[in-house]
């Protein structure tokens, strides 16, 4: 091909598609360390709770299961390489190898749980009962990743780790899945038309 030979028009939409999935990936990534920041250490083990989860759920349901997934592992290589985007300001791959590294872990493995209940096969958003869902399975693998990961990394039982890592956050998880369903319901749809 020519240098003054147009380019194929698939080529520049596939160029198109790239340059917005690496956009809104990279968007909701920003949201969740900004939310990292809004950190309270809950006792008896001073897991902080966070509105990581509320930018996380809001991912999955917004960017559906791949664009989320890369988006939460676009967070997790920020954080590991030295971006200060864990909670409270942390960072490196000690914050992964201590108490709540399977949160963060989690964060990944919820999108497409979350993605294949809120999503039917041609992408299209379900209704509020299925975001519900989402929202709720998408919580249970966070903390079915984290707590016995906080377990692992303090030495405890998984009855002294969901006293630490579960039950404290409870009221939090309520209105943070509340929040992610509203939000779910009224933007997925919006993103999925992709105005941009």
């Amino acid at each position: 091909m020519s240098p003054l030979t147009p380019r194929p028009i698939h080529v520049e939409r596939d160029h198109i598609a790239a340059l917005r999935t690496l956009l809104n990936a990279s968007t909701f990534a920003l949201l969740t360390s900004l939310g990292a920041q809004i950190a309270i250490p809950l006792p008896p083990d001073g897991v902080p709770m966070t509105l990581q989860t509320l930018a996380v759920l809001c991912a999955a349901l917004c960017l559906g299961p791949r664009v989320g997934t890369l988006s939460m592992l676009l967070y997790l290589v920020v954080g590991v390489i030295g971006g200060a985007v864990f909670a409270q300001g942390s960072k490196g791959l000690a914050v992964l190898l201590g108490q709540t590294g399977g949160y963060v872990i989690g964060f990944v493995f919820c999108q497409p749980v979350v993605g294949a209940i809120a999503r039917r096969r041609d992408g299209s958003v379900r209704g509020w009962l299925a975001i519900l869902c989402a929202v709720l399975a998408g919580n249970a693998v966070v903390f079915a990743i984290g707590v016995p990961w906080l377990a692992l990394a303090n030495g405890y039982s998984l009855p002294r780790a969901l006293e630490g890592g579960f039950y404290p956050f409870i009221p939090g998880l309520i209105l943070k899945s509340a929040a992610a369903v509203m939000i779910g319901r009224l933007a997925a749809p919006l993103a999925m038309r992709r105005p941009w």
